[in-house]
Formats: structure tokens, C-alpha cells, sequence
């Protein structure tokens, strides 16, 4: 490699890497508060938050893949263009085409890495995000009793605890009723009590000591009352529903799965269409990283002794824009009004229309600026508000 790709890896590689960090970040920091808020209405582990982050982690970099690509080679040639070095360049006769050659080998790569992250970890990770909610919901990932509550355990136990120390392994102030099958029931209270294991792993042991329990049953004149120093009360665990197989969404689907789908006869038209959407949405995404070289090279490069950030600006709503109008086209071929190859490919034929013709403007055309009409435009509307303000200010600081 030679020394001017060198520095172009190094001019890309920072604010690539900087702004997949910094968007991955904040997709996370969105979601943290609000698993939190969910694990804790749950009453499960705070641990578990950690783990259903890290099952999200793959798709926010499927989405902040291309946006680091973008902005990192946007930002590398803009600082080469307001910085005179892309003129020394173009003048000792290296081309736009030649320049290209360090973002397209960050491009490939990335789309490789991204290919591989939507195409099958995504799916995966996914799948287990599921599970730890299904398993919060219906406590299977061992929920803790929450202190001061009356928790229910099954259909016929309720339990209250009014203090908890030693993480949950100290327990005081207790209340415990239950309801038999045979139509009677027990009340237990107790200073302190303890959860331990028994041989049994459906069942735990809960030892109380210095308390009081009350039985009654349909048969009894009054209930009978027993004070006791130390008792073991068996609990039965409840039963959980186990979850569902992989594939309950398309999201959870490999592409080589959605691929195998949208060919299988055994499935109803609308499931093969659902299928066939996924696939290519998730191809077409992929496949328009080959284009961001050249809009980031297009937006990137102000007019001469400009240094408006339109292009930068205009470059994220571009992408944006295109991801959601395949997230459109994908629920149109989903519900099978359009053919779901035709729905995601014509958008993606038509942004690369428009993304070549951008640069063959700036790279062909001699003076060509792809947006220079927008950024005359902008600038002079922002002198007038600049007018607008002083005189504003002036007004004020003169009143008639």
C-alpha cells in the first residue's frame, strides 16, 4: 500500500470508527432505560439486562455500519478538500476513481462484516432477546419476591416479605397463605425465614423459625393454631411454558433459511411473500454500501472557498430516507400488492441512479458540484436571517 493510501485508511478510519462507537452507544443507552424499567416491573436479575444488551448489540451495528462508512469517508474528504490537499492531489493527476480505492476496500470489508451480522448472528440474537422476555414474564429466569409486595406463587400460595439482607438470603417479617386442593388452607407468620434446595428441583424448601400457623378446613370448628420455633414449609415451584421454536418472526430467520422459505411449496403465498421481503430487504441494505463511497465523495467535497456542512447533513437524510423507504417496500411486498424482488430493488436501482449521477457531476464535470444550487441557496438564506437579526437588534437597542 502506498503512502497516500495510507493516510486516506487513516483519514477514514477515525471518524468511521468513531461513529459507529458513538451511534452503537446511544442506540444502547435508549434501550438500557428502558430494560431496566422492564426487569425491574418483571422483579427479575439486573444481570439480565446486560445479556438482552449484548442480544441487541448485533442489529445496532447492522444499522450503524453504514452510517460509520458514510460518514468516515465523507469527513476524509471533506478535511482533504478544506484543506487544499485534494487540489495538490487532482494536480499531480490522481482522479476521484484512484482515490476511491481505500474507501472500497473499507467498503467491502464492512459489507462483508455487515452480510454476516444481518444474515445470521442478527437472527440468532434476536431469537434469545425473545427468550429473556419470555422468561422475565413468566419468572422462569427466577425472579426474586419483591420486599413489601404479596407475590403469588402459582394459583393457591401468596407471600409477603417485609425485609430482605444477605441479598434475599436473610428473610424477616413473613406471611405465607395457602390454599389447598382439598379446599382448606394455612396461614404461616414467622420472625425470619429461609429459602434452601431440596433433591427435588421442582420443589423448595422454605424454613421458617419463631412464628405462628393457622389451619382451617370446612371440617374443623375452629381453625387450629400451632407456635412454632422451627418449620419447613415445601413450596412447589410453578410450571413454565417452554418457548417457542426459532422462527416465530422473519427477523430470527438466516438468510439461507428466507431463501429456502420463499421457494417452499409447504407454506401459504403470504408466508412465501414474508419470506422473499425479509430476504431481499436484508440483501438490498447490504448491497447499498457499494454506493456510499460515492455519495460520501459526491456530499463530502463544499464548493470552492466553502465550508458549508449541507453535505454532510444532506448525506444522512439521503440515507435514512432510502432505509426507510425499503422498510416501506418490504411491508408492500409482505402483504404480496407488489412483488417483493421488484418492491426492494427498484428503490435501490433508483438511489443508485441518482448516487452515480452525483458523482459523475463532481468527478467528470469540470467545476461540477452536485448540490451547489442547495448550498447558494442556503447561504444566501442565511444571510437574510443574519440581516433579519441585526436588524431586530438594532430596533431594539434604538427605540423610536
Amino acid at each position: 500500500m502506498k503512502s497516500i493510501d495510507r493516510y486516506m485508511a487513516r483519514l477514514i478510519a477515525l471518524p468511521l470508527f468513531a461513529t459507529l462507537v458513538i451511534a452503537a452507544m446511544l442506540l444502547v443507552l435508549d434501550r438500557m432505560l428502558r430494560l431496566f424499567d422492564f426487569v425491574a416491573t418483571q422483579g427479575g436479575p439486573i444481570s439480565v439486562v446486560w445479556r438482552m444488551l449484548a442480544n441487541l448489540l448485533p442489529e445496532y451495528l447492522g444499522l450503524g455500519i453504514p452510517i460509520g462508512l458514510m460518514l468516515g469517508i465523507l469527513l476524509a474528504f471533506r478535511r482533504l478538500a478544506t484543506s487544499s490537499e485534494l487540489d495538490v492531489m487532482s494536480g499531480v493527476g490522481m482522479s476521484y476513481n484512484r482515490l476511491l480505492r481505500v474507501p472500497y476496500m473499507f467498503a467491502i470489508g464492512l459489507a462483508l462484516v455487515n452480510i454476516a451480522i444481518v444474515g445470521f448472528v442478527q437472527p440468532q440474537a434476536r431469537y434469545y432477546y425473545e427468550q429473556l422476555r419470555f422468561e422475565l414474564r413468566t419468572g422462569a429466569l427466577g425472579a426474586s419476591v419483591k420486599v413489601g409486595e404479596f407475590t403469588h406463587l402459582g394459583s393457591r400460595m401468596t407471600l409477603r416479605i417485609e425485609q430482605s439482607r444477605d441479598s434475599g438470603r436473610d428473610l424477616s417479617g413473613i406471611f405465607v397463605h395457602v390454599q389447598t386442593p382439598k379446599n382448606d388452607w394455612i396461614g404461616v407468620t414467622a420472625e425470619r425465614g429461609r429459602f434452601m434446595a431440596t433433591d427435588d428441583p421442582n420443589v423448595i424448601n422454605f424454613r421458617l423459625t419463631n412464628g405462628t400457623l393457622v389451619h382451617d378446613k370446612p371440617g374443623f370448628r375452629t381453625p387450629r393454631v400451632l407456635r412454632f420455633t422451627s418449620h419447613d414449609l415445601p413450596i412447589d415451584l410453578p410450571k413454565f411454558e417452554n418457548f417457542r421454536q426459532r422462527g416465530g418472526r422473519n427477523l430470527e430467520f438466516t438468510l439461507p433459511e428466507l431463501a429456502k422459505l420463499g421457494k417452499s411449496g409447504a407454506l401459504s403465498e403470504q408466508q412465501r411473500d414474508s419470506s422473499r421481503a425479509e430476504f431481499h430487504f436484508r440483501l438490498a441494505e447490504v448491497a447499498s454500501m457499494f454506493l456510499l463511497p460515492l455519495l460520501a465523495v459526491a456530499l463530502g467535497v463544499p464548493q470552492k472557498r466553502s465550508t458549508s456542512a449541507l453535505g454532510v447533513f444532506l448525506a444522512i437524510v439521503m440515507i435514512v430516507t432510502y432505509h426507510k423507504v425499503n422498510e416501506y417496500a418490504q411491508s408492500i411486498g409482505e402483504l404480496g400488492k407488489v412483488d417483493p424482488a421488484i418492491a426492494l430493488w427498484v428503490p435501490f436501482v433508483i438511489f443508485a441512479a441518482l448516487v452515480i449521477r452525483m458523482y459523475y457531476v463532481i468527478a467528470y464535470v469540470p467545476g461540477g458540484q452536485p448540490i451547489g444550487g442547495l448550498e447558494r441557496g442556503f447561504a444566501k438564506l442565511g444571510k437574510a436571517i443574519g440581516r433579519w437579526l441585526k436588524g431586530r437588534r438594532q430596533m431594539a437597542e434604538n427605540p423610536a
